[in-house]
């Protein structure tokens, strides 16, 4: 199964929810977007030269982003997104209608506080999880059990 892990790039999340699935040897490969934050912020001007507008910079590190993160979303199975309590991850509830529309599975993981704010994308999730823990036994339960 193809798992695209979309969400808040603060913690290490995406890290507990690859290392516990290869310790439990699930038949699991994950897709990321890039989650270096200086590295996803300047991709546009990097490679296609810089701009005095903020505006303009960060609109071409959002394309050449979106290219690998749309292309992660449609080779998934299924579509984890994690809403962090550091910053608010617009991007991640795009991400989570992107999984919907291209009809991917999507589990939602979140703490309780955020349920109302989420409430639209959680009434699209199969799951929603509030810690990775139970993320990892909803994969763990779809990927093994018979």
């Amino acid at each position: 199964m193809k798992v695209y892990l979309s969400g808040e790039i603060h913690s290490n999340w995406r890290e507990e929810i690859m290392e516990g699935a290869q310790s439990l040897d699930l038949p699991v490969a994950f897709l990321t977007p890039v989650t270096t934050h200086e590295a996803s912020d300047n991709v546009g001007i990097e490679v296609l030269g810089a701009e005095e507008n903020n505006f303009w910079k960060d609109h071409k590190a959002a394309k050449i982003n979106a290219i690998r993160i749309k292309h992660g979303i449609e080779q998934a199975d299924l579509v984890i997104v994690k809403f962090g309590e550091k910053y608010r991850q617009w991007n991640a509830a795009f991400d989570a209608g992107q999984a919907v529309a291209l009809n991917k599975s999507l589990i939602v993981i979140h703490p309780e506080e955020f349920t109302h704010a989420l409430k639209e994308v959680d009434a699209q999730a199969l799951a929603i999880a509030s810690t990775n823990a139970q993320a990892l036994e909803i994969l763990k339960y779809v990927t093994t059990q018979v």
